[in-house]
């Protein structure tokens, strides 16, 4: 009997023992493969609640639906806008490219939309893939880089590398993989509409796993001056009141057999009736973006041609926001921003800030995107570092000097 109860006692110790451990914090992006397109082994970017990941199977119509898809033109053919090889030189899609965390950090310079942009510097390699290369025009020349280690993701616009390794980009937005991040009301993204790019790409990898798990990104030739979420962003071209908002969702329709399509494309299409797909961009009419890819067949995406708008509905557009309605809130509230002493050339420095009501926070010079309270910098020289603190309302921004003897 006695034995019993220490053993007991002994096993209670091991589990008071165990349970005061603290084990580290697993990164969900560890999993992710690096490179030019790598694989994303089974990771889906954002929590499950975001409106990218949520299925939208049994969500309700637009009373407009209709009316919509009709002033979209009912006959209006989908499009893969994505596929293997080359088309005038150019591949097809929009590329990515997995970093590391020791991936050096640059500076991004502005060249229109800084006011709007999150600052950099941004781990972006000299060589990160163009949108159009290997062959990139004047177009939109996006560059996405995912940075596994730390878990966020950068997205530019209008890029262009700088022979001193920095780039020149007209707008930049830094999203946090692990949080449902919003850009502040009616502020852009590397995206019309003001949403993150990645998220929305059909990509081979997960469409080779058997399912997509999260809605896709398409583009619309007019749009209106309104936006409903997930979207921020407006980039009217038309003042009729059946355009497209930004953010606005479509849902192939639940009887349409998809069941004489090849593989790939079912996976694309079971996508489409179970999360559906996002307005994120003028453009053509029904284009769905997603990454080139050699393993794609053109063929199979060729077929996706036979699906017109008619077999699309569009969902209830709820809460739709015009420049009447837009909310309004308070900004983050920085309530300090500090740093320790420098004790000469090189040595540890440590920056330290308390912000409330903020939703990301980035350091610059050196520093970048970071989540916590401090961070260490080692600066050579006298150095003004500037706390950028964002939320769904806008931005404020607070600097500390620091100086080195």
């Amino acid at each position: 009997m006695r034995e019993r109860s220490l053993t007991v006692l002994l096993l209670a110790a091991t589990v008071l023992l165990v349970s005061s451990v603290a084990f580290p914090q697993i990164n969900p992006c560890s999993r992710i493969s690096p490179g030019q397109g790598a694989t994303l082994n089974g990771y889906i970017p954002f929590p499950p609640s975001s409106l990218w990941n949520t299925n939208i199977a049994n969500a309700p119509l637009d009373p407009n639906s209709a009316a919509i898809i009709n002033f979209i033109g009912s006959s209006t053919p989908v499009h893969a806008d994505f596929g293997s090889g080359l088309y005038q030189g150019q591949s097809i899609g929009i590329p990515y490219v997995v970093v590391l965390s020791t991936q050096p950090l640059v500076s991004i310079i502005f060249t229109a939309y800084g006011d709007e942009s999150d600052p950099g510097p941004m781990p972006i390699p000299i060589n990160a893939p163009i949108e159009g290369y290997p062959n990139p025009d004047d177009g939109d020349r996006h560059v996405l880089v995912i940075d596994k280690g730390n878990c966020w993701l950068y997205e530019l616009y209008h890029a262009y590398p700088q022979g001193n390794g920095s780039w020149k980009a007209d707008s930049a937005a830094v999203w946090d993989l692990e949080a449902n991040e919003q850009r502040p009301y009616t502020w852009t993204s590397a995206d019309a509409a003001g949403l993150p790019i990645f998220p929305g790409l059909v990509r081979y990898d997960e469409v080779a796993a058997g399912a997509i798990h999260h809605a896709l990104r398409f583009t619309l030739r007019y749009s209106k001056q309104a936006f409903t979420p997930p979207a921020s962003h407006w980039a009217p071209n038309s003042g009729n009141p059946l355009a497209a908002p930004m953010g606005m969702r479509l849902r192939l329709k639940a009887n349409f057999d998809i069941s004489g399509y090849p593989a790939d494309d079912q996976v694309i299409l079971t996508a489409l009736k179970q999360y559906g797909m996002i307005m994120a961009d003028n453009g053509s009419s029904m284009f769905i973006t997603g990454t080139p890819d050699n393993r794609w067949s053109n063929d199979d995406l060729g077929l996706l041609r036979q699906l017109t708008a008619s077999n699309f509905e569009v969902l209830l557009i709820s809460p739709l926001y015009t420049p009447g309605n837009v909310p309004t809130g308070p900004n983050p509230t920085i309530n300090s921003f500090t740093a320790t002493s420098s004790g000469g050339p090189g040595q540890p420095v440590t920056l330290s800030w308390n912000v409330t009501n903020g939703e990301y926070n980035i350091v610059s010079p050196a520093v970048g995107a970071i989540r916590g309270t401090s961070v260490i910098v080692t600066p050579r020289l006298t150095t003004t570092y500037t706390l950028y603190a964002t939320n769904k309302y806008g931005r404020s921004t607070a600097q500390v000097t620091v100086i080195v003897p």
